[in-house]
């Protein structure tokens, strides 16, 4: 019989690949002290970062309980909870052992096979209801299997008796903290950096030849220092002891969820840089991964500890409803490419390109009309994390609005203050005073009214009008008259000469079908719908390569005979081709103004 005393851990979890193939975790979870009346254990229904009810408990394949060698009735309360019965020994332990069947193979949840391991907490560590306070301690157990004799250990989670990439036991301080810290298990590859005297580690998952870390390293070096200085310019001190970028690469991949240390990535192998490449150059997919670290890393600050009052604490079974997801996640999209320039790493024509494509991508679907970023960010859960074909008419990202609500607010903050403050001095006041002593218990999340008032304290001026035109309602930025004054100017370069059908296009094998149909677009006005399978155009075969070049053959407003199938329903659509309505947005330097690139530059800390 195990007694509680102060030399044992009160949550003691094991954790273990039991069957490589069948992707299974064996997990055992050992309570010293469960309540009298019958420990209660749930499963998180989400993971912070990702505002979705996934439901991580249906993973569990089975689950039983024991004390003393003996089972121990186990009552399932809901779909993500168990209740043991009551033990007649009341000083006894209480054990579990389940199951948890991982091949998700994305940053959400758990994945498991012969070449990796990976798994957020939220996946595989049941929840003690009533002691998530208490410190927890994991033994992560290398499989058995051959196939892992040579795997290592990835984690931001601080070690108790394990070395460094080693298996064996990590703790934690509590179930908020063991939840945040995601595990690789594999042979990886591995380098390390420091930022501001912080090691940083580098795990990149998945055969990747050629690959150049040492490139990678001086590059994610130069941006989390920038990140670093930014919100700490006099201290350059960084809130972590240890950072660590894990990446498992795949054929065509995308993603990323960040961690109070760490952050868990999935991308294409072919976007990481190769020591065989002939040009030094940055190509779009390191770009766009150099951009999704950069993201990943400002969340170390803005959401992991700066956060919204209905974050702080987490509900972890139920929504968590928040309008402020436009300053969390876009503020976080409008800085993670800015600190790119910053820290050197892209030069400003790079820059504009990618604020271009952001500004193209929000002005492109109709939602934006119908809905603003403060009921996107609040409707997160049932909208923009389940989108259909019908998303671009209905719902705005508050990533790609809300990172240009970013660079709206930073050149309004700019133009008001005589370039004094920006919007770099409320990150830093948010910083200051909800962010900085979050996980010591000397801060808490910031309310909507809060945030707000910032703006106004740090101007100097009134922002309410802007929040109602721009967040609060549904008004499009006026862009172009804020860039002026700082020297960018902006062109719209669409083409309305080349005829469209105003649909997003899609492929079922060799086949052309409509993926999504614009509101108001040459297809929706005749009778085209998402699903449909492009067929033939005035009675030529079309496919999902050729579509374009039938295309080009006519003018905007001539009139086609489209033959489409409609489930297995052969349909016959008069379509009158539109122009291009795709946004073609550019920035450059205006040679006639101002030689200033306003945001561009980091604003002095005060």
């Amino acid at each position: 019989m195990k007694k509680t005393n102060k030399n044992n851990p009160a949550i003691a979890y094991g954790i273990v690949g039991h069957d490589l193939a069948a992707h299974l975790f064996h997990v055992t979870l050992t309570v010293d002290a469960p309540a009298a009346g019958g420990q209660i254990f749930a499963l998180p229904a989400w993971i912070p970062g990702s505002y979705m009810i996934r439901e991580f408990s249906r993973n569990v394949v089975r689950i039983r309980a024991e004390s003393d060698g003996q089972p121990v009735a186990l009552t399932k309360l809901d779909k993500h909870s168990w209740q043991a019965a009551p033990l007649k020994d009341h000083a006894a332990s209480l054990t579990l052992h389940y199951e948890v069947y991982a091949w998700d193979l994305s940053v959400r949840a758990a994945h498991l096979d012969q070449n990796h391991a990976f798994y957020n907490g939220t996946s595989v560590f049941l929840r003690v209801l009533g002691q998530e306070d208490q410190p927890h301690v994991v033994d992560i157990q290398r499989p058995a299997d051959e196939a892992a004799k040579t795997w290592r250990v990835a984690t931001s989670l601080p070690e108790l008796k394990a070395k460094r990439y080693g298996f064996g036991t990590y703790i934690a301080s509590n179930y908020d903290e063991l939840i945040d810290h995601p595990v690789e298990q594999g042979d990886f590859a591995l380098a390390t950096f420091k930022a501001h005297g912080i090691p940083h580690d580098i795990v990149i998952s998945g055969r990747v030849p050629n690959l150049d870390l040492p490139r990678l390293s001086a590059d994610l070096k130069k941006i989390c220092e920038t990140q670093i200085a930014f919100f700490e310019p006099k201290t350059r001190k960084a809130p972590m002891d240890r950072y660590v970028f894990m990446t498992l690469a795949v054929g065509d991949g995308y993603g990323g969820l960040e961690h109070r240390a760490s952050t868990a990535l999935i991308c294409a192998r072919a976007d990481l840089p190769s020591t065989a490449a002939a040009s030094k150059e940055i190509s779009d997919g390191y770009l766009q991964y150099l951009g999704l670290c950069s993201h990943e890393y400002f969340h170390t600050w803005n959401v992991k500890r700066i956060k919204p009052a209905a974050f702080a604490p987490y509900n972890l079974q139920v929504e968590n409803y928040s309008p402020l997801l436009w300053l969390f996640e876009g503020f976080t999209s409008y800085y993670d490419d800015l600190m790119l320039v910053r820290a050197g790493v892209i030069a400003e024509p790079a820059y504009f390109k990618l604020l271009g494509k952001t500004i193209g991508s929000v002005l492109r679907g109709s939602g934006r009309t119908k809905q603003s970023v403060a009921d996107s960010s609040f409707d997160a859960w049932g909208k923009y994390y389940r989108q259909d074909e019908n998303a671009p008419n209905s719902i705005v990202s508050y990533y790609t609005k809300g990172s240009l609500i970013g660079l709206a607010l930073d050149l309004s903050i700019r133009a008001k203050t005589g370039g004094k403050k920006s919007l770099d001095d409320v990150m830093r006041v948010l910083w200051q005073r909800y962010g900085r002593d979050f996980y010591q218990g000397g801060a808490r999340g910031v309310t909507p009214a809060e945030v707000e008032a910032i703006f106004d304290e740090i101007s100097g001026g009134r922002f309410k009008p802007f929040f109602d035109k721009y967040i609060r309602g549904t008004e499009d930025l006026p862009l172009a008259k804020m860039l002026a004054p700082f020297g960018v100017k902006y062109n719209d370069e669409r083409k309305t000469a080349k005829p469209s059908l105003d649909a997003n296009l899609g492929k079922d094998g060799n086949d052309c079908k409509l993926s999504g149909v614009h509101e108001n677009g040459a297809a929706h006005q005749a009778g085209l719908s998402a699903g449909d399978i492009l067929m033939a155009v005035d009675g030529l075969r079309v496919t999902a390569a050729n579509l374009e070049a039938l295309l080009s053959r006519y003018g905007v407003g001539s009139e086609i005979e489209v033959h489409a199938f409609r489930r297995d329903e052969l349909m016959t659509f008069s379509v009158t081709l539109q122009g291009d309505r795709v946004p073609g947005i550019s920035l450059t330097l205006d040679p006639a103004g101002k030689k200033s690139t306003g945001p561009l530059r980091p604003s002095a800390a005060r």
